[in-house]
């Protein structure tokens, strides 16, 4: 993967989203095609790690979207 982003958005009725690029810039759209797991719907700040495309005119996409691997949440983290 060439860039990484967290999922900004994500509307299961378009079935498109946006992704927020780690070392900033403007969000990318991004379709449901385009994710490597289209059986699991991409959730708001996880982080996908993606490439980039031109399309519509030189409007750039995140496309080959794939969820980080080892991604875990937090939750058993020890209390003081």
């Amino acid at each position: 993967m060439a860039h990484f982003g967290k999922i900004k958005s994500y509307d299961s009725g378009k079935g498109a989203g946006m992704i927020s690029p780690e070392k900033g810039g403007d969000a990318l759209p991004f379709k449901k095609s385009d994710l490597q797991q289209q059986g699991q719907e991409p959730k708001i700040d996880q982080r996908y790690g993606y490439e980039t495309k031109q399309v519509d005119g030189g409007v750039r996409h995140a496309v080959s979207l794939q969820m980080e691997q080892g991604q875990k949440e937090q939750a058993s983290s020890p209390r003081a």
